[in-house]
């Protein structure tokens, strides 16, 4: 029996690596259709509005624009999968060369609102979970309505309060040239913020219904009543179970911390991808687009499937 549940644990996890080798092929034409069909071209943005219709053919022609989408398409999957993303339609710069620039910025901000985040998620998911009754009903309430705060108008309050008000925290995060994020952590200090609490509080709500079923399982509610202490129904009779839910929280509060980033670098002024990816947008510079949307989807489904495949190896068995 025992040799059958892992033999069946095992495929499950195979399985989810399958799905996700699927869904990132299926997300590599859906990143190329989509910016291919971006308005006008970094070429004509380029070129400028009195160049002639002959020039742009031209210029098209020098950049491989004229060719069907089909073999653009294969052109730049071939050039990915041998560590080629192409180059910058704007400066002519090597696209990975642009991303790796920026790939450290992101990271640490990612970073430091994962350090925020995760514990945050625990605290907001107990109290909307495992609280007394009235209290339960109260911070589930105030977790639902943080998490439905839109990320311009959260960002915004940030800026509101700690900057213009109290005065305490920079209301941008530039970063001096040559330099790194860490050397002036106050930088971090809002966009950090501004990522982690609507990602910890949209994840609080997912796991605090988790908790909430957990403690309403018969083995629970046994424990409790035969006087089992607290302490020990949660880390021997709660947190197993609770473990592949909590993964699966993990992997889709990263998703919505790859999602939000574009936003926050944004307005914050923080030279990371997501920066990258709104001016790359603007100026239609179509391979700089893709290779940080790919980036980004292949993040998302990779902590997916590491969560699943997690979670299939890892879950209790309540039969």
């Amino acid at each position: 029996m025992r040799t059958v549940l892992r033999r069946s644990r095992w495929t499950r996890a195979l399985a989810s690596v399958a799905r996700a080798c699927a869904v990132l092929a299926a997300v590599s034409v859906a990143v190329f259709a989509v910016s291919d069909l971006l308005p006008s071209d970094a070429v004509a943005v380029r070129a400028g509005a009195g160049a002639t219709a002959a020039q742009l053919d031209a210029l098209r022609a020098d950049a491989g624009l004229d060719a069907p989408a089909h073999e653009r398409y294969a052109r730049w999957l071939a050039g990915l999968l041998t560590g080629d993303a192409g180059t910058s339609l704007v400066n002519d710069r090597p696209v990975a060369v642009l991303v790796g620039a920026r790939l450290p910025a992101t990271l640490t901000l990612a970073g430091a609102a994962l350090m925020v985040a995760v514990p945050l998620t625990a605290v907001l998911a107990w109290a909307a979970g495992a609280a007394p009754p009235r209290a339960r009903s109260w911070a589930a309430g105030a977790v639902a309505a943080l998490a439905a705060v839109p990320q311009p108008a959260f960002v915004a309050g940030l800026v509101a309060v700690f900057s213009v008000a109290l005065g305490v925290l920079p209301p941008v995060s530039l970063v001096r040239a040559g330099g790194s994020p860490l050397d002036e952590p106050a930088l971090l200090v809002l966009p950090a913020l501004a990522l982690a609490v609507p990602i910890a509080a949209y994840g609080a709500g997912l796991l605090g219904g988790a908790l909430a079923d957990t403690r309403a399982l018969p083995h629970v509610r046994d424990a409790d009543l035969r006087g089992v202490p607290r302490w020990r129904i949660a880390t021997r009779h709660v947190a197993p179970f609770l473990l592949a839910p909590a993964l699966r929280v993990l992997a889709v509060s990263a998703g919505a911390l790859v999602a939000a980033t574009a936003v926050v670098e944004t307005m914050f002024g923080y030279q990371g991808l997501g920066e990258l990816l709104v001016s790359a947008i603007a100026t239609r510079d179509v391979p700089v687009v893709q290779a940080v949307a790919l980036l980004a989807a292949a993040v998302v489904v990779a902590g997916t499937a590491a969560a699943d495949a997690a979670a299939a190896l890892t879950e209790p068995v309540t039969a």
